[in-house]
This record gives structure tokens, sequence and C-alpha cells, in this order.
């Protein structure tokens, strides 16, 4: 986790923004998301507030930026650690399971901050988000035939749910596993067991729910708004 100390200037002439994010990363590391001010943020990069107001109207933009930018980033990772997995078909979302679960645990208030403005309009797009990278990988898997065409509609939020579920009750305390290797092979058993009860599931009358969330809603309106 990057630090800072009072008066060191840790940025190069132009990259005052990434400063400002990378030391609002730590203090929320640190202290959570609530516990620090935008000055305090400033301070730690040895720059006035007036200064970081340039980039940031406020400390909760700057936590905004910093919340879009952790997505993207762990969309970013989420996309590697699949498209290295090796094996059968099932291997690609075990692959993103474990790399979720594993950054959720590495630093649990940061990754509580990616999802604490999921309600706030952003200004940009996050890209890749982590929702179009599962959504991605699901329908690769159903046209590879490891999942029945019936059962993708809406699969990602089920998935979602199990590998977010698990992270929570880990990070949490909840639950206790006694090494990585326990948590990789619980996430490997947990999303085997979702995958296989979405595979057998039988269609239901009337149809299951369609799930939505603020990502979704988002591209929906933009889709509805191509101007905006």
């Amino acid at each position: 986790m990057l630090r800072y100390g009072v008066g060191e200037r840790r940025y190069h002439h132009g990259d005052l923004r990434s400063a400002l994010l990378d030391a609002a990363e730590a203090l929320i590391g640190e202290r959570g998301v609530d516990g620090w001010s935008l000055r305090e943020a400033s301070v730690r990069i040895g720059v006035s507030p007036s200064a970081a107001y340039h980039h940031f109207d406020s400390r909760d933009a700057l936590v905004r930026a910093l919340s879009d930018r952790v997505l993207a980033r762990l969309g970013e990772r989420l996309g590697r650690a699949a498209g290295r997995a090796r094996g059968g078909q099932q291997q690609r979302l075990i692959a993103f399971g474990r790399c979720y679960v594993h950054w959720a645990l590495e630093d649990p208030p940061v990754a509580r901050l990616a999802f604490s403005n999921g309600r706030t309009e952003r200004a940009a797009p996050v890209c890749p988000h982590p929702h179009d990278v599962l959504a991605a990988e699901l329908d690769r898997l159903a046209d590879a035939g490891g999942l029945p065409a019936t059962a993708r509609p809406g699969a990602e939020y089920v998935v979602w749910a199990a590998v977010h579920g698990l992270a929570t009750l880990l990070a949490d305390g909840l639950v206790h596993l006694g090494s990585q290797r326990a948590v990789d092979r619980e996430v490997e058993r947990l999303v085997r067991a979702v995958l296989t009860g979405l595979a057998q599931e039988a269609p239901r009358s009337p149809a299951w729910p369609t799930p939505r969330s603020s990502h979704s809603e988002r591209l929906a309106r933009r889709q509805d708004s191509p101007q905006q």
C-alpha cells in the first residue's frame, strides 16, 4: 500500500490527479471511506488543498473517481486471470472467482469502496467493468456448450452473488479457511456448484426475475440516449 510523508513531493508535473487518488486509496486502507479529508490527502503529497481543488471539488468527488479507478483495475485483473486459465470449460470462471476473492481480501476497505458509489452517476463508463467481464465469460461458456442457452439470461447475477457473498463472509471474519489454497478450493467448489445448478434448472413459469444492477441500468440509459 502506498504511503506518503508530509511535505514530500511524490508526483511528477501533470500527475497531481493520480497522486491524489493514490493518497486517497492509502487513507481509505488505513481509516475507511469516511475517516479523512481532501486536505489530508493534499498534505500527504505535499500540495495545498487549493491545488487539489483544481482536480476535485470535494472529498466525495475524489472518492467517486477512486471508485471508478478501482473498478477498472479490478476489471482488467479479472480479465487477465480468466484469460490465463487452462483446462476445462469452467476453468475461466473459476479463475475469475478466485481472482475476485483474492482482491476482496487484499484490502477490504478499498474493496468495499469499489461498490459503495454504485448508485452515483459516473461521468464516464468504467472500462472494463467487472460486470462486463463476467458477462463475457458466461457468454463464452454458453457459446461453447458449457451452459444451456436457457440458463444464460441473468446468470451473471447468480454467479456474482455467490462469489461476492463468499468474499464478504471471509473479509468480515464470518467464515474462516486455513490457507489461500483452501480459499481457492472453496471458490472452485462454489463456482462449480453454481454452474451445475444453472445447467440443471428447469424453465420456470412465470419466468425467473430479471435482475438489474446500477451498472446495467446506466448502460441501458446510455443506449436509450446515445448522444450522452
